[in-house]
């Protein structure tokens, strides 16, 4: 995602919160005399103004407020509460129960240095709760954007968010009929970035070119369904895409990819400027990002940027974000000693995919560390550009740059629930390595029937 989104959002005042509501408290696993609070609202003011009543009186500090939209159909709003206390939390517990009787407690492991706790999703059907989360769509344009003036532009627009906004996990996803402008701007990008990619992108990009246009209708004439190419995508490398209205905060994207999730728009930009758009869209996602998510390697690279991010602080998930930014937005690799595209932001740009290759650009090697701190463009070409000798190359330093990510738990993707494992205490250890001691027994066999 773009420099303008690196910050989180979603923070709202105390005035919004007086209505009904229920709390869960998470159990915090620090020693630190830390926890989290969730206020499920919908309408009473009564209950919340006894419990931070409570709070007070009890020297019991407020140190983190983030909202979302609840998980349960009953309230509109869950309020997380980071507090810290100098009390017991059992002891805090019971005496929340005797002020709303509706309390529940939760086993949740994701604090961090024992006094922040980050929400982040737990199984797949969690991303339905971020996708209302964007910054930016359809009426909401800035008054720089090509559409901003064309009403018709901005309906379509809505409607297109309507889509993403209305979507949960497991439904398909509705198929929209494009309209003849809308085919023509795709056409025309389409036919001019296939006159560079023979001589820009990589080659895993371009041997999945034949089977997009096969399995998914790719085609200069036709703008591809998600549904089409999340159902590709599901058979080879296990990844999907979902709608989404616009652009998500780096956290809630990142999060996606920990689930092989990609968050992807159905809308197209704006007929006036087919080579110009300030933010993503459906050239930028299917033309430079989906190539790549067919590509197994590429596929483990993206997630395991995703499972890095989980529980991580605000600071650290930008150092990620940026290098998400320059690497499967911007990201170049070595091929047979010649450089070679493979990010999404340089596949769809045909101005800067051009220049990326020519000797005005700037091009440094990709090292976590460094790249982290370069500062992501978005109206301009970036300052410089950072390639991989290969995808593994790239997965290799970015696990050893995960490793410096303080947190009290490691991550794990179970693909068979589509679920988290936080492993944060022996026994689930154990249970992993039983389950990847079944694996390498496995794998020994087979080797062994081959000699």
């Amino acid at each position: 995602m773009s420099s303008s989104v690196f910050e989180c959002c979603n923070f709202l005042p105390y005035s919004l919160f007086l209505k009904r509501f229920r709390t869960i408290f998470i159990r915090n696993m620090s020693s630190k005399e830390c926890a989290s609070v969730i206020a499920s609202l919908e309408d009473v003011n009564k209950n919340l103004t006894q419990i931070l009543n409570y709070f007070q009186k009890n020297d019991i500090d407020i140190s983190h407020l983030e909202t979302r939209n609840s998980k349960n159909k009953s309230f509109k709003k869950d309020i997380l509460l980071s507090i810290e206390t100098p009390k017991k939390l059992d002891s805090i517990v019971k005496d929340i129960q005797k002020v709303c009787p509706n309390v529940e407690i939760q086993d949740v492991s994701n604090v961090i240095n024992g006094n922040e706790t980050v929400w982040f999703p737990r199984k797949i059907s969690d991303l339905d709760n971020i996708t209302r989360k964007v910054l930016m769509y359809g009426s909401e344009l800035d008054a720089d954007h090509p559409g901003f003036k064309d009403e018709a532009y901005r309906k379509r627009r809505l409607m297109f968010a309507d889509i993403a906004f209305n979507y949960k996990h497991g439904i398909p996803i509705p198929r929209v009929e494009y309209t003849e402008t809308e085919t023509k701007t795709w056409k025309t990008i389409y036919k001019e970035l296939h006159k560079i990619y023979p001589t820009h992108a990589c080659k895993e990009y371009l041997e999945n070119w034949p089977l997009l246009e096969k399995e998914c209708g790719y085609s200069e004439n036709n703008i591809p369904q998600l549904e089409d190419v999340s159902n590709f995508l599901k058979t080879r490398t296990g990844f999907s895409v979902r709608p989404v209205a616009g652009y998500l905060t780096p956290r809630d994207f990142l999060s996606g990819l920990a689930f092989r999730v990609f968050h992807c728009t159905q809308y197209i930009r704006h007929s006036t400027d087919p080579f110009y758009t300030p933010e993503p869209d459906c050239c930028h996602e299917l033309l430079g990002h989906v190539p790549l998510f067919a590509n197994k390697e590429f596929a483990q690279f993206s997630q395991e940027i995703g499972l890095a991010s989980i529980g991580a602080s605000d600071e650290e998930v930008q150092k990620l974000a940026t290098c998400y930014f320059f690497t499967v937005e911007f990201g170049l690799c070595k091929q047979n000693g010649k450089l070679r595209v493979y990010g999404a932001g340089l596949l769809s740009s045909i101005g800067e995919l051009k220049h990326a290759l020519t000797d005005k650009a700037v091009i440094k090697e990709f090292e976590p560390e460094i790249t982290a701190k370069q500062e992501p463009l978005v109206t301009t070409f970036q300052d410089c550009y950072f390639y991989s000798n290969s995808f593994e190359d790239a997965k290799e330093k970015l696990r050893k740059f995960a490793k410096t990510i303080k947190r009290p738990f490691e991550v794990r993707y179970d693909p068979v629930t589509q679920s988290l494992e936080i492993l944060d205490d022996p026994t689930k250890v154990s249970m992993v390595l039983e389950s990847v001691q079944i694996e390498i027994n496995t794998l020994m066999q087979a080797l062994l029937k081959m000699q």
